[in-house]
């Protein structure tokens, strides 16, 4: 067994702390500074953001949440959203499966040599 405490965890504000990774999922601590945001994006996993201190505006599909302590998100693989930080706040995100399907992680190298080319062609 393993353990952590996430609110008392050494985080440094925009360098995300990886807790545990493996097929099953990844776990991620991150401090993110009033004002800062994990701008829009989206990953290749199922994402959980859960609000260990402070507040944020969770944005996704044109909705926008305020969440503080305890506030749980659930983001669909490739969906896109916005986490920014109303005030200092601390995030726990979790990944599963880890790598996602489509993630660079997840290509065999010849995949992965025709990666570009693939980015290019969805995009035209």
């Amino acid at each position: 067994m393993r353990t952590w405490t996430p609110d008392a965890l050494d985080v440094e504000p925009s360098r995300p702390r990886i807790l545990s990774s493996g097929d099953a999922g990844r776990a991620i601590a991150i401090d993110l500074p009033a004002g800062e945001a994990l701008a829009d994006h989206q990953v290749h996993e199922q994402a959980w953001v859960v609000v260990i201190a402070g507040e944020v505006e969770l944005e996704a599909d044109g909705t926008t949440v305020a969440g503080g302590v305890g506030t749980l998100a659930e983001f669909a693989p490739g969906e896109r959203h916005e986490v920014r930080a109303r005030t200092d706040a601390r995030l726990l995100l979790l990944l599963t499966p880890w790598p996602g399907d489509g993630h660079p992680g997840a290509m065999s190298l010849d995949e992965k040599s025709h990666a570009r080319d693939l980015a290019r062609d969805r995009a035209s």
